[in-house]
């Protein structure tokens, strides 16, 4: 085990042993592609083989494409020709355990998480093990942010400490509702995979024309959970104490910073890295972008989320609201920023104009 810049760590490994080859696990985030690329080339001029193999996905973005080679650019058709090409070889765990036994016949015991550096959180951590009994009922109870009605895999997924193999067996077995949003995953590694721009950039350039309000102070009572919308501040405030989002909250407060307070997906997408410890760029990306309007296959610019609605719906008995804001039907809770009418007329004005003046251009 060590520790330090990756190229330079290397660097020394190479001196310290006589290394015959180096394998990885592909990472297909802009840094970690920027990484492995520099390591591969300081091992080239040492006449070292480097080997990436496929963990992080069911399939790679060069393994699902159209027939044209091109790759796609909407959901659907993608999670048709992914499951098309779905077999059972692609599910079975691989032989990690046996295949490293020689990293156990050395006196080296793996080092524990304090000597690595990390502290209790006193947050709570989703088991390791699947429940599939949620899996089984995902379909009925994945948008209601008052139960437990979601397997909270996304950390493990994220750290690697469940196999996404292991994952997307359960969910053939059990539910496809469930299968699908473990596609959604592989799509967005895809659509990053193919246009890294996608990490600062709109996906679809004609949205390069809105003018984003970006007010510094609405911002911060959306971060903070004080907008006066309460299942918007309840996700925030979720979100702040324990690391993580329900997803339908996760679209509700996105939608509201976007098309409520006219700020740039950038500024949210940034914040849920930070805040997020399932946070995965590709996963988060493409739905801020997806929220926003401005991304692969996104919902179009007028779909804008009314948070009372989603209240009724998802949350009708307040169980979620009450649980994170306190001070909810009390004279202590915030006036809402702004109304959720006039809120849309002008995102609507805005984002068209915004369309409009880039075709102009």
């Amino acid at each position: 085990m060590r520790t330090g810049k990756p190229l330079e760590v290397w660097k020394t490994l190479c001196t310290d042993y006589a290394i015959r080859a180096v394998w990885a696990n592909r990472d297909y985030e802009p840094y970690a592609e920027t990484r492995d690329r520099d390591i591969r080339e300081l091992l080239q001029d040492k006449s070292i083989p480097f080997r990436m193999v496929k963990d992080h996905t069911i399939f790679e973005a060069s393994e699902i494409l159209k027939k044209d080679g091109a790759p796609y650019l909407v959901y659907t058709p993608y999670s048709k020709a992914w499951k098309k090409r779905l077999s059972g070889k692609h599910l079975e765990p691989y032989l990690s355990e046996t295949q490293t036994n020689w990293l156990k016949t050395g006196n080296k015991p793996f080092p524990g998480l304090r000597r690595l550096g990390f502290e209790p959180a006193g947050i709570e951590f989703p088991p390791r093990e699947p429940d599939e009994r949620i899996i089984r009922n995902y379909h009925e109870t994945r948008d209601i942010p008052s139960i437990q009605g979601t397997t909270r895999m996304g950390v493990h997924l994220r750290f690697g400490t469940v196999s996404i193999r292991r994952l997307a067996a359960m969910a053939v077995r059990s539910n496809e509702k469930y299968l699908n949003e473990l596609i959604w995953r592989d799509f967005y590694q895809a659509i990053l995979r193919h246009f890294p721009k996608v990490v600062n950039q709109n996906f679809d350039a004609r949205y390069d024309g809105i003018e984003w309000r970006n007010n510094r102070e609405e911002f911060d009572r959306w971060c903070a959970g004080m907008t006066g919308y309460p299942l918007v501040d309840a996700g925030m405030r979720e979100l702040n104490n324990i690391g993580y989002m329900h997803n339908r909250l996760r679209m509700i407060t996105a939608s509201f910073l976007t098309k409520h307070l006219l700020i740039d997906w950038r500024w949210g997408e940034g914040y849920f890295a930070e805040k997020l410890l399932d946070y995965e760029l590709a996963s988060n990306n493409g739905g801020w972008q997806w929220a926003a309007g401005t991304g692969v296959d996104a919902a179009p610019y007028f779909r804008i989320f009314n948070p009372y609605a989603q209240a009724d719906k998802f949350d009708r008995d307040r169980k979620y609201i009450r649980r994170w804001v306190s001070e909810y039907d009390t004279p202590d809770y915030p006036a809402p920023m702004i109304d959720h009418k006039t809120a849309r007329a002008r995102a609507l004005t805005v984002f068209r104009e915004g369309i409009k003046n880039r075709v102009k251009n």
